[in-house]
């Protein structure tokens, strides 16, 4: 009911992200599916503008009147994740009554935002988070990044960092490493979830999410009451 409630909300996404909204047109939404796709099954290094418009049968000129670069793509999709993301942690932590609650229940959101619609938007979920696992560092771990920031280019997952880093002061006031932890935590489960799908022996989790999460559970909660 959550996932039908949150999949009727419109993203509404920084416009600094595009040339043109691509939700704006039919071509604008199978740029946006196909390119996940492509991206999903490639990954970002193989994937280019040439190749998607002869998967879509159009110009390679069209793709770029909604996207100055790939990386500018990649970013689309990055901030549409987080502000997904945020969403759900409001939804599922609104009404709960300890930090506590929140915060497990924020964690096991990062490690597994959805459970039942996997057509949300106009792509296909699964391969939105399978590139965000694989991809998402390729957004900021780059020399345009301090440019990018300025524009706001990264406030959706900052947004979420620091809403984790609320419940965490919530749990304990005088904690003074709440945006570290909060950082280091999200970015920490998507590395784990990428080493237990291909370099297993970085990981202990085995792909199992519900694991996951309470690991990073346990590992926050210990450290906001040392």
């Amino acid at each position: 009911m959550v996932n039908n409630l949150l999949s009727s909300i419109k993203i509404e996404l920084n416009p600094h992200l595009f040339q043109k909204d691509p939700e704006s047109s039919e071509l604008g939404r199978k740029i946006l599916s196909q390119s996940l796709q492509m991206i999903d099954e490639m990954g970002l290094e193989s994937f280019t503008f040439g190749k998607l418009a002869k998967a879509l049968c159009t110009t390679e000129s069209s793709i770029y009147r909604y996207f100055e670069s790939k990386h500018k793509l990649l970013l689309y999709f990055y901030n549409w994740y987080w502000s997904w993301i945020d969403l759900q942690l409001a939804f599922h932590t609104h009404n709960l009554p300890t930090p506590e609650l929140k915060l497990k229940r924020s964690i096991e959101v990062i490690c597994k935002p959805i459970e039942e619609d996997k057509n949300i938007n106009t792509f296909n979920f699964e391969q939105l988070i399978n590139i965000v696992i694989s991809e998402s560092s390729k957004a900021y771990l780059t020399k345009e990044v301090d440019k990018e920031n300025q524009y706001g280019l990264f406030l959706t997952f900052k947004k979420v960092s620091r809403r984790v880093a609320d419940i965490m002061l919530e749990i304990n006031p005088e904690f003074s490493f709440a945006n570290t932890l909060a950082s280091t935590s999200i970015v920490g489960i998507l590395h784990q979830q990428y080493f237990a799908a291909h370099m297993p022996s970085l990981s202990d989790i085995q792909s199992d999410n519900d694991e996951l999460s309470n690991v990073f559970y346990q590992i926050i909660l210990k450290n906001l009451k040392n």
